[in-house]
């Protein structure tokens, strides 16, 4: 989980370099197309279980479906929120998603209280903590917690595709799917700035350290992870999407934003700590 964090969250310092050229949907469009061809010779993607030898099931195939349209989402509304806030603002929003789906495990009063500092972060990063509501970007806001409310429902949607799948080719196909999808939205957004060589080159690294490397390694960890500690270990996405911001995009943040990730992040270790309480409590290793 932690080189996925590294990855993903550089990744997506780099495609915050491609969006003034080819808009969001733009990078969208390359990332994955970029990164399915990647993972095509990897995983050699098959129609048949590998199991049984005989095709997949409908079932089957609506849950990688369903991969796609929450990768699709996600990546959309984030790189969108992107033309309004700063990656690590944007991360610590969106991180909001993970966090609460960790969180409603339980009713305890931990679990409330992790929920409120959240809350009470997102607020801080927002910039609405004394700025004038006029230049708070509600745009911005609104669409990095769509984009946490799909990383959700992707992450729940990865666990689904990995306990049918064969190692990553279920992946495979949802990332296929969702390229076919987004590529031409892309060319139609950027037209020939999409096939740039500058831009392709730049396309590559953010495909394989967003999209390839990441979910490959998430779907690996969701084997064995609950969705529930999925939630608790991507607590360390705004620290790094911040330090990315900064190395990469020269993006700094002032004290009420620094005030709010700590919460976010203290939140999640509230919620990993009664995670701990009750696997001691009911004998778990």
């Amino acid at each position: 989980m932690l080189a996925s964090i590294l990855s993903v969250q550089f990744g997506g310092a780099f495609a915050a370099t491609l969006i003034p050229q080819i808009g969001p949907l733009g990078t969208v469009a390359l990332r994955l197309t970029i990164a399915s061809l990647i993972l095509i010779p990897v995983a050699r993607p098959s129609l048949r279980d590998h199991r049984t030898g005989r095709p997949h099931s409908a079932s089957d195939w609506w849950r990688v479906v369903a991969l796609a349209a929450a990768l699709g989402a996600m990546n959309t509304a984030f790189y969108f929120s992107l033309r309004y806030l700063p990656i690590g603002v944007a991360v610590t929003i969106e991180f909001v998603g993970p966090m609460t789906m960790a969180a409603l495990g339980s009713r305890t009063r931990r679990d409330y209280l992790a929920v409120l500092l959240a809350a009470l972060g997102v607020v801080g990063v927002s910039g609405a903590v004394g700025a004038d509501w006029a230049h708070v970007s509600i745009p911005g806001v609104l669409l990095a917690l769509l984009a946490g409310a799909c990383w959700a429902l992707y992450a729940k949607a990865s666990q689904a595709v990995g306990a049918r799948w064969e190692t990553l080719r279920g992946l495979t196909w949802a990332m296929l799917i969702c390229a076919v999808v987004m590529l031409p939205l892309g060319i139609a957004s950027a037209g020939v700035e999409l096939i740039r060589p500058r831009h392709l080159l730049i396309g590559a690294a953010v495909a394989l350290m967003s999209s390839a490397l990441p979910y490959s390694l998430e779907m690996y960890a969701l084997r064995k992870l609950s969705t529930k500690a999925y939630g608790i270990l991507s607590g360390g996405d705004p620290a790094v999407a911040a330090l990315a911001g900064l190395v990469v995009l020269g993006q700094t943040m002032g004290l009420p934003q620094i005030l709010g990730m700590a919460c976010v992040i203290t939140a999640s270790v509230l919620v990993l700590g009664r995670g701990r309480s009750a696997a001691t409590a009911t004998g778990e290793h």
